[in-house]
């Protein structure tokens, strides 16, 4: 044995800290797991195209057949998840966000922990090859594991009693740890609309499918990472299921004959999954309470790192969607699904919108009614960017308006005033109550947030918010209020509706910041 190769380290063996890290991880993993189905289940449909358009998926997990005779929304192309599949089950797609988000900040600490420790001690050893011989080696094993057959004696420069792992196993933990892991980390990343907003080299890094790209191989590798937890744990039976559970419980190597480590193990995947049934409890009967929790870990950071992030977006018009989906109906009696029509909308939509006002009040100094026509006697901005809609579907559209920026300085906010609430004519499809969406000061007078009269050159269609919608290019769509009615200026919004800052965040646990 080439005594290089040893180094002098004695052996490598399962030390606490390997240990506690491998159950953590196993925890923070199935709970992003769960959390991301239901995260799919709002728009369960990949693409490899930007544009999102029906049909065009390359594989769905529905069979529901939109209506051909009537309009339809995103909404309807919803399914509920089963509880004991996904975190939490129904239409939960609220806090399977917060779910998500706060394991992926869990999980990456994990790993980061173990990473530093394994590069500060010999340990690195048991994941890093040292020399191509791992190759032909890995195959070796490969094929005496397809065969059934234990893998017979290893080349002398590998064959080393200390090390824990074969050379396979140990190339399949190296491209886990340190190809699958940050690349699963890229593509969650790559579907934020504040980062793509910021940075479109990061959408287009993934070709013509951009963001739904991105969000295609996210689920791959969610199939990647559900794969290597079967064959593991089969390995581990393989090997001899005692033995290997002393390992990693309770550190020990040789062979006892002891079925502690093993039944501690299953006590262990035993609390795991108790810790996922009180997730699905709590997110079921403690919704509020759940919701608010999460928030306090999760919205400071997106807050800190994503709420300043200002869009550059220029797509070009060649780029424009063939079909750009919609969610949420128009608040008139033709549709209840929308709760119900209104009255004062209706009789503005009969009459082309002539008697439309938006009303802009609040902590102003001037407060404002401004008819279209006064609106359109503003700035005008044009944008072509990219929608991204909070169930997963994404497309690209030409918006023109004015500038939000613009209204404030005509309405000029009180010094105090640090939130808008945008208010629509349109009801919450759930509850029936009024929908509105708050936002911040900064957010208002960012670059590329306009009040959007007209969608690719005609007037802003009835499906898509007429005869106003307010547009915030790093956010999600739900933030982007719809048949807007009025325009309030407040100096804290969590004294208006529930505190939450939307409707949707009221009712159905979204995020207030939207970004990610």
């Amino acid at each position: 044995m080439d005594p290089s190769y040893l180094g002098g380290f004695g052996p490598l063996g399962f030390p606490l800290w390997v240990r506690v890290t491998h159950w953590f991880n196993f925890l923070f993993l199935t709970l992003l797991a769960r959390s991301g189905l239901a995260i799919l289940a709002a728009h369960p449909k990949l693409y490899w195209n930007i544009h999102s358009r029906p049909g065009s998926e390359w594989i769905r997990f529905t069979r529901k057949a939109l209506p051909a005779d009537r309009m339809w929304c995103s909404t309807d192309e919803e399914v509920e998840a089963p509880s004991w599949l996904a975190l939490p089950g129904g239409k939960g797609l609220g806090l399977g966000r917060y779910w998500h988000f706060f394991n992926a900040m869990a999980w990456p600490l994990c790993g980061l922990v173990y990473v530093t420790l394994m590069f500060a001690t010999p340990q690195w050893r048991r994941l890093v090859p040292t020399s191509w011989e791992v190759l032909p080696d890995a195959w070796r094993t490969l094929v005496a594991y397809l065969q059934f057959q234990q893998p017979g004696p290893h080349p002398p420069y590998s064959y080393d009693p200390r090390l824990p792992f074969n050379s396979l196993q140990q190339l399949t933990y190296f491209g886990l740890i340190f190809g699958l892991v940050p690349f699963e980390i890229a593509t969650g990343l790559a579907q934020s609309p504040s980062i793509l907003g910021r940075l479109p080299w990061v959408e287009r890094a993934f070709g013509r499918g951009g963001r739904q790209a991105a969000r295609s191989i996210h689920f791959l590798g969610l199939a990647a990472f559900a794969g290597f937890l079967v064959v593991h744990v089969f390995m581990v039976a393989w090997h001899g299921f005692a033995a290997e559970m002393d390992k990693m419980v309770l550190g020990r190597e040789e062979a006892t004959g002891s079925w502690l480590g093993a039944w501690l193990g299953l006590g262990i995947v035993a609390a795991v999954v108790a810790i996922h049934a009180a997730a699905n409890h709590a997110s079921a009967r403690h919704r509020r309470a759940t919701h608010r929790a999460l928030a306090a870990v999760v919205d400071p950071v997106r807050r800190n790192t994503l709420h300043r992030l200002v869009s550059v977006q220029d797509y070009r018009e060649s780029e424009v969607s063939p079909y750009f989906r919609l969610n949420g109906y128009p608040p008139i009696a033709a549709y209840p699904q929308a709760q119900g029509g209104d009255q004062t909308y209706e009789r503005l939509l009969g009459g082309g919108f002539a008697d439309y006002r938006l009303e802009v009040g609040g902590l102003v100094k001037c407060p404002l009614s401004l008819s279209l026509d006064d609106l359109r006697a503003m700035a005008r901005q044009d944008q072509t960017t990219l929608h991204h809609c909070i169930q997963g579907w994404t497309s690209i559209g030409r918006w023109s308006g004015v500038p939000i920026g613009e209204v404030l300085d005509r309405c000029r906010p009180s010094p105090e005033a640090r939130y808008l609430v945008f208010r629509s004519f349109g009801m919450h499809e759930y509850t029936g109550k009024p929908y509105y969406k708050c936002v911040a000061m900064e957010i208002g007078r960012h670059p590329q947030a306009i009040l959007a009269y007209e969608l690719n050159g005609e007037r802003l269609p009835l499906q898509h918010g007429a005869p106003l919608r307010a547009r915030f290019e790093t956010k999600l769509g739900f933030k982007m209020v719809k048949f807007l009615r009025s325009i309030e200026v407040v100096d804290d919004y969590r004294r208006v509706g529930d505190g939450l800052g939307g409707s949707r965040e009221d009712e159905q646990q979204f995020d207030m910041g939207a970004e990610i």
